[in-house]
């Protein structure tokens, strides 16, 4: 006999009633079979059915037909049980054996075999028909093998079969109409196959059914109503099916249901109010991934045996009201993605009747549209409860202490909400927690020492809040970590050196967008299982360590946007494995190193810095789109549409070495002279400014340059003048890019102002959604008058006021492009207000100072009116009329001599918010006696006519009705935003960050209507 025990299937399976009974039949029939045939003729015939089935394995792993030789009699084989009286093989078993090969059609001569029990192996090929013969066989399962072709017709044959499962094979076609022949069958699991042609509804004859599982196949169709006949059912499971229509009322009366599974369809309809009471048995109820509405009933209560209640990924909506304190057996509550929340401070209160459930281990709740604070009685959920998921609602308030009772977590999600405050150090008390999503809220404060505890954390995430404070080396104890991300939030100090020490970190360490200072560490060699690693938009200098290169598992590294500087060390050219690499707005100087040429790189960006010298030809820089250089004046050479100046040849003739000596004394003289004449221009014009000649990055450029630059400023590349500036299109020389050159109007009194005020806060400021500008220029035309100008990167979508309003543009901006604008102009002005090393206030926000570039990304420029807060730089600042008649805030605000705000921005926000949802300009002629944009808005909100009010450019898509719903729901929030932003006193508005985040969440909500994916 082989010693090798089968295993078991695990219980938990949605077929774990197949095996309960087939227990039942192997202890109370398999015994008491009463034998009635020939003794002798009947045991060779089993006898070489035996050997044929073992002729056609090919593969025993684990040996156990070993024992089938003629030392011992067939009956005593292993897998093979007999008769007692007449020794005739009544069951055939071998569980996880790893047989493959292929089932002889001679098993069909075993006419006494009451069970047939082959799980878990490699046969393949079709269900021999022969089995159909087996006339005596109560149980047939071939589940998870690799059976194929279509499950035989003749199987009506055994006509006592009780249990028939074939699930887990590569079954075909439809289910045949013969399987409602078996007036005994009580289960049929046929899951996990290929069928098609529809759940048939014959099925629903099989009145002694008390298992149904067939999900996981494409069968298509409707569920056949016909199945409330089958009222011995008491588990249904249908999920994954591919099915439509609404769920047939007479599947409620089934009463003795214990598990309901419809999940993964395409189901429409609402559930019946009573279900609870109707099906008071259930232990499992499963709808997820379908498309269903209306409440989820309260009367589940009633289900005081339900362990799983699975309802995501539907439509439910309104006031979530299930009493769970009387459901203190349920094990997991999965309801995410619906619309429950009501808009109601106490959206959350149902979390108060979930302290009965000790046994709870799941609960996600996520992108519910819950709203309202984390009620304290989080803390005192089951001590079993290890996935918590609340996140993507609109919860505020701060996070409980509290929630350091929850000592079992080991999933704690909380992303996307509006949390305040600071995040509790009794986070240090979840010791069991791997996972911890705390990003997109509005945390302060520092991270608390005490999350050093979390020894078995593997991935962290806090990225998008307000930390501020240093990062703690506490960190360091946290050896399982793999993925820690602290981005885009205000940490200050040095790296800590017990961070990059954890060779843990594998999937990504993230400290991009901070205020972090000081040199990198020669530790960060210490990560070489690392693959992702973002320093950027920091303000980390010094040279790059040599360690480095010990990175060598790297795929993507960004340190841009730092004050680092030096050469890059040639032990870099170990890390080969990078795909994506920015050094760019750094102070990296000499070559680039032609170690590079070798990567494997997608994407390199070394642009704004100080190389010199040749630019490479080979690997990324063989495709001039897969790399960027600019900024960088002194390398020359690479590909020819690079546009660089050759690169002069090393060469030396001693005869030219009393001209060279001349050539070198003039150019001294000349540049002597210049620089004479720039000081004595300089005292003459004190206080002009040039960015050019005060911060090395920017391009040096003349009045010449850019007369030709423009083709003379041609009428023909003139692309927008107002009252103190013209633009006009142009291409410098040597740079086939093109730029958008702004002349300023020097007759205009306003305008040398300007250029001081745009000169001094583009010398400070960087940010992907500002205007970028490449240089400035402080000279005199050829008639000998002032010329100054601004050069900035072309936008070539123009200026948003043009998408809006100008009858130029055969498209319109969709939906989700308007969003996606906004936020882009809430996040630069963020940056101004908050990020900046002095606050800037722009104080001219507008849509002709939007510009779009080719991804429709918005870049706010045009800093001519912008004010530094806090300094004195400009003693009459805040007298006069500050920014653009219907953008401005209320007179009384600027208009008389009031100190200049980041409110005042945030007001003119508000109202571009709202043009460009309306589509109207605040000048319009319609806002008069006393209408104004934000009360047209405000009247709407408050009529309920939204849509009315939507430019109708911006909805153009067919919505279902649940979409349409949604829809509605972003606009309200987004209108809103508007209207709080441009209210009339400043206490009232908004936060500029706060906006950033509300914005976030209606882009993301916008994805998750289909109409708009």
């Amino acid at each position: 006999m082989n010693s090798r025990q089968p295993t078991c299937p695990s219980l938990s399976s949605p077929t774990a009633f197949l095996f309960t009974g087939l227990v039942i039949i192997l202890m109370t029939t398999i015994t008491n079979a009463t034998i009635s045939s020939s003794y002798d003729h009947g045991n060779e015939t089993d006898h070489l059915a035996l050997l044929s089935f073992k002729s056609l394995i090919t593969h025993d792993p684990y040996g156990a037909l070993s024992s089938w030789n003629t030392s011992l009699h067939f009956c005593d084989w292993s897998g093979v049980t007999c008769g007692k009286r007449n020794k005739r093989v009544t069951g055939l078993r071998f569980d996880s054996q790893g047989l493959e090969g292929t089932l002889s059609p001679q098993v069909g001569n075993l006419s006494f075999l009451r069970v047939l029990w082959l799980p878990n192996n490699s046969f393949h090929n079709t269900i021999p028909h022969q089995l159909g013969r087996l006339f005596r066989l109560r149980v047939l399962a071939l589940v998870i093998n690799k059976f194929n072709g279509v499950i035989p017709t003749n199987l009506s044959g055994c006509s006592n079969l009780k249990i028939l499962g074939l699930y887990a094979n590569e079954l075909v076609g439809n289910i045949p109409r013969e399987i409602s022949l078996f007036p005994k069958l009580t289960i049929l699991a046929l899951d996990e196959n290929r069928l098609t042609g529809g759940i048939p509804s014959f099925l629903g004859n099989i009145t002694s059914l008390e298992s149904l599982a067939l999900p996981r196949n494409p069968f298509g169709g409707s569920i056949p109503d016909t199945f409330g006949h089958l009222k011995s059912l008491k588990e249904i499971l249908l999920g994954r099916c591919n099915l439509t229509g609404i769920i047939p009322h007479s599947l409620y009366n089934l009463s003795l249901l214990t598990k309901l599974s419809l999940a993964d369809n395409q189901l429409t309809g609402s559930l019946p109010r009573d279900i609870g009471a109707m099906l008071p048995d259930l232990t499992e109820l499963q709808l997820w991934g379908n498309q269903l509405t209306g409440l989820l009933p309260p009367s589940i209560s009633n289900c005081s045996k339900l362990k799983n209640l699975e309802m995501t990924n539907n439509s439910f909506s309104g006031k979530l009201t299930i009493d769970f304190s009387k459901l203190t057996d349920i094990n997991s509550i999965r309801l995410s993605n619906n619309l429950f929340g009501g808009s109601k401070m106490d959206d959350m209160k149902f979390i108060d009747s979930l302290n009965n459930c000790s046994k709870l281990e799941k609960l996600s709740l996520s992108n519910c549209n819950f709203e309202g604070v984390i009620p304290k009685s989080i803390g005192n959920l089951s001590n079993q409860l290890f996935d918590l998921n609340l996140a993507g609602n609109k919860l505020y308030g701060n996070l409980s202490l509290s929630i350091g009772n929850l000592v079992g977590l080991t999933t704690l999600a909380l992303s996307s909400n509006r949390l305040t405050g600071k995040i509790p150090s009794t986070i240090g008390m979840l010791q069991k927690l791997q996972l911890a999503l705390l990003h997109e809220n509005q945390f302060s404060g520092p991270i608390p020492d005490a999350i050093g505890n979390l020894s078995g954390i593997n991935t962290l995430v806090l990225n998008s809040n307000k930390l501020k404070g240093v990062i703690p080396s506490s960190l360091g104890n946290c050896y399982r970590l793999q993925r820690l991300d602290l981005g885009n939030n205000r940490l200050s100090g040095n790296i800590p050196k017990q961070l990059l020490q954890l060779s843990s970190l594998s999937i990504g360490l993230d400290l991009s967008q901070n205020n972090l200072f000081g040199p990198l560490p020669s530790e960060v060699g210490d990560l070489k299982m690392l693959t992702y690693l973002n320093l950027s938009h920091n303000n980390l200098s010094g040279n790059i360590p040599s360690s480095l290169s010990g990175c060598t598992s790297l795929s993507n590294l960004y340190i841009n946007d730092n004050v680092f500087q030096g050469i890059l060390p040639p032990s870099l050219s170990s890390m080969r494995g990078l795909q994506e690499l920015d050094l760019s707005h750094n102070k990296f100087s000499g070559q680039i190193p032609r170690f590079l040429e070798g990567f494997s790189l997608q994407t390199l960006n070394l642009s704004f810095n100080n190389f010199e010298g040749e630019v490479p030809v080979k690997g990324v820089f063989a495709n001039a789109s897969e790399f960027s250089i600019t900024g960088n004046e002194k390398l020359c050479g690479g590909l020819g549409e690079l546009g660089l100046a050759k690169c002069k040849e090393n060469k030396k003739h001693k005869r030219k070495f009393p001209l060279f000596v001349i050539v070198l004394l003039i150019a001294s003289t000349l540049f002597v002279v210049s620089c004479v004449v720039y000081i004595f221009y300089k005292k003459k014009r004190k206080g002009q400014t040039s960015l050019s000649s005060t911060n090395e990055r920017f391009l040096k450029v003349s009045y010449d340059q850019l007369l030709k630059a423009t083709d003379g400023f041609s009428e023909a590349n003139l692309i927008g003048k107002g009252g103190s500036s013209s633009v006009y299109k142009g291409v410098l020389e040597h740079d086939d890019r093109s730029v958008a050159v702004k002349v300023l109007h020097l007759q205009n009194r306003r305008a040398h102002k300007n250029f001081l005020r745009e000169c001094e806060a583009w010398r400070s400021i960087r940010h992907r959604n500002l205007l970028k500008i490449i240089t400035a220029c402080s000279s005199v035309d050829f008639q000998g008058n002032d010329f100054k100008a601004l050069v900035y990167e072309f936008m070539p979508n123009g200026s948003l006021h043009d998408w809006l309003h100008s009858s130029a543009h055969a498209s319109r901006l969709n939906l989700p492009q308007r969003i996606n604008i906004l936020v882009d102009v809430a996040s630069a002005l963020d940056y101004l207000h908050n990020f900046c090393g002095t606050a800037i206030v722009h104080c001219d926000v507008k849509p002709s100072n939007i510009l779009l570039d080719d991804d429709m990304v918005a870049h706010v420029g045009d800093f001519g009116l912008a004010r530094f807060l806090g300094t004195n730089s400009d003693p009459n600042s805040s007298s006069g009329m500050k920014g653009t008649i219907g953008y401005a805030p209320p007179v009384v605000e600027y208009g008389l001599g009031s100190e200049i705000t980041s409110s005042g921005d945030v007001y003119s926000f508000g109202i571009l918010l709202l043009e460009v949802m309306t589509g109207k300009n605040p000048t319009h002629d319609m806002f008069n006696d006393g209408l104004s944009l934000h009360k047209f808005v405000s009247m709407a909100l408050v009529d309920h006519v939204v849509i009315d009010v939507i430019d109708s450019d911006a909805i153009t898509l067919q919505r279902t009705e649940a979409d349409a719903m949604k829809l509605e729901e972003c606009l309200v929030s987004t209108l809103k935003i508007g209207l709080f932003c441009s209210a009339d006193s400043p206490t009232q508005r908004m936060k500029i960050e706060n906006v950033v985040i509300e914005l976030q969440h209606i882009k993301d909500a916008l994805r998750n209507i289909q109409a708009y994916q």
